[in-house]
């Protein structure tokens, strides 16, 4: 079974379900490391678009590197929350990676944060490299939590992993991107967000399996957070703790 085969399911529902909760979203999820994003972008100013972009988490990341970045996302009150949120952009516009609203060789760069498992690779892949110029490269990226972390791994076992987890190890494998691009480059780079236990609980909360859960299945998400909270011993009396990330970061070329 592939890795499109594992996110078929609700995919649609799932990708459209962060709108309603755009300020959630913006509070509770990471931003992505600096060097991180000069690696994917490189270190002179370039014309990025910004795929799936959501609240503008990455897209303001690359603009405080100098990039002039395009932001592209189906959803127009994550955009809303983008464009009041964001200063120096060039662009917000309304689209999908499966039909992008942009002129061909347009982009030096194509990102996406957290977004790439959303998209319907064989339309995608084909109309993200029309935009792209010759050398240009396409660059998802994904923060995971790093379950090396002993309460990282139980906040797994109670929450489960999400579409952009299972995508994100899968992206690796030869062949994912081909035909259209060759094979990716991968880095990985580590980060932490301060959080405190409300914050984990939100974090939680922005997610797109319960967004589209019922509200039993909600409730037991956060109970059993909750408990985690109540009882993991690097977790039970603090007021704050750190969230590990491992960032995973792809640089990819067409062929």
């Amino acid at each position: 079974m592939s890795t499109d085969d594992l996110l078929r399911p609700d995919r649609n529902a799932q990708a459209r379900s962060f709108g309603r909760a755009a300020d959630l979203y913006d509070a509770a999820r990471p931003v992505y490391p600096a060097e991180a994003l000069a690696w994917l972008a490189g270190d002179q100013p370039a014309d990025v678009v910004d795929l799936g972009a959501g609240t503008g988490l990455l897209t303001r990341g690359l603009i405080a590197l100098g990039h002039r970045v395009t932001a592209v996302d189906p959803d127009e009150q994550m955009l809303a929350k983008l464009t009041a949120a964001t200063t120096g952009l060039v662009a917000a516009r309304p689209g999908s990676a499966e039909a992008l609203p942009l002129a061909d060789s347009s982009a030096d760069v194509v990102t996406a944060g957290q977004a790439f498992h959303w998209f319907d690779r064989a339309k995608a892949l084909p109309e993200i490299r029309r935009v792209l110029r010759p050398g240009g490269v396409l660059a998802p990226i994904w923060n995971l939590r790093d379950e090396s972390v002993d309460w990282v791994e139980r906040l797994t076992e109670v929450i489960g992993s999400s579409k952009g987890e299972i995508t994100a190890l899968g992206a690796a494998e030869p062949g994912y991107f081909g035909p259209v691009f060759g094979e990716a480059e991968v880095r990985v780079f580590r980060h932490e967000k301060p959080l405190d236990p409300a914050g984990l609980v939100r974090l939680v909360q922005s997610r797109s399996y319960y967004l589209t859960a019922g509200p039993e299945r909600q409730r037991e998400l956060v109970a059993g957070v909750e408990d985690l909270l109540a009882t993991h011993p690097d977790l039970a009396g603090h007021e704050t703790f750190p969230m590990p990330y491992k960032t995973y970061a792809f640089r990819v070329r067409p062929v």
